[in-house]
């Protein structure tokens, strides 16, 4: 069969798991034989010769197994990240996150000191070094697996002489006193959520953030403040604006804002402490 019959064939697997079955069945065969979207479409008449393993990815697709665990890669503000099983996978979303912290950072002439909590696969903190020239980056994770991958990702862009990546809980194995910005997008789902299913693959410390959901944000506030560091900037639950908002109140804040994500919903925040 050719590569356009091969996709018409499979298309029907995947009408349940996705609202763009043919492009993610195009996607597993470009994975397949390593090849990108102008090959596939002018070779969209040439002889498959791989439906075996075709057959299995997309079954295994068809179960809401994340498609970018399947083929380890993952788009993020234009450029391509690698994804690995056990590592939050990246969400648009999270775009905004970085957008504004480089409204804040850009204009810096000296070189500005950043901590990014939870990096995960680290892409806000590659995207940064790369978006900002006078940068360093401490990027902490409680998970080895994800410093591992946020390595990888940083070696793969051509920023790891920017980032130092370190296993911390929080600020927990930071001792430096001249960070200029916390960023985060810290767990924040209840913990008796229910997730969609694909997003039960992922994993859920990456995820849940406890009882109410905003416990750690809390935390990281709290903590933020002490260390007397000017900025923080957080992606929290669309519902946690206002506890949010009212728990501003016992700190000494100068300024704050919300910002809304591509649906609308309440996505996140920058605040800034008073000196």
């Amino acid at each position: 069969m050719t590569i356009k019959e091969i996709v018409r064939k499979y298309t029907n697997q995947l009408k349940l798991v996705t609202h763009i079955p043919a492009k993610e069945v195009e996607i597993l065969i470009m994975h397949l034989l390593e090849k990108n979207t102008i090959w596939l479409h002018l070779n969209y008449n040439q002889e498959f010769l791989k439906e075996k393993e075709l057959e299995i990815l997309v079954k295994k697709r068809a179960t809401n197994y994340p498609l970018e665990y399947i083929i380890n890669k993952a788009s993020f503000y234009g450029e391509m990240f690698i994804v690995k099983e056990g590592v939050l996978i990246p969400r648009p979303e999270t775009e905004i996150l970085v957008e504004n912290a480089v409204e804040i950072l850009k204009d810096k002439k000296e070189e500005i000191k950043v901590l990014e909590i939870g990096t995960g696969s680290g892409i806000i903190s590659v995207m940064l070094a790369i978006l900002i020239e006078n940068i360093k980056i401490i990027a902490v994770d409680i998970n080895e697996k994800a410093l591992e991958l946020a390595k990888q990702n940083a070696i793969k862009h051509g920023v790891e002489n920017k980032i130092e990546f370190r296993l911390s809980n929080l600020y927990e194995n930071i001792q430096e006193n001249d960070i200029f910005m916390t960023i985060s997008n810290p767990p924040y789902i209840a913990n008796n959520y229910k997730l969609p299913t694909n997003v039960k693959y992922e994993p859920s410390n990456a995820l849940f953030g406890g009882d109410i959901g905003d416990e750690l944000l809390k935390d990281i506030i709290k903590q933020t403040s002490e260390r007397k560091i000017p900025y923080l900037l957080c992606e929290m639950g669309f519902d946690q604006k206002a506890p949010l908002e009212n728990y501003f109140k016992e700190f000494e804040v100068e300024s704050y804002s919300f910002y809304k994500d591509y649906e609308s919903f309440d996505r996140g925040f920058t605040l800034k402490f008073k000196k």
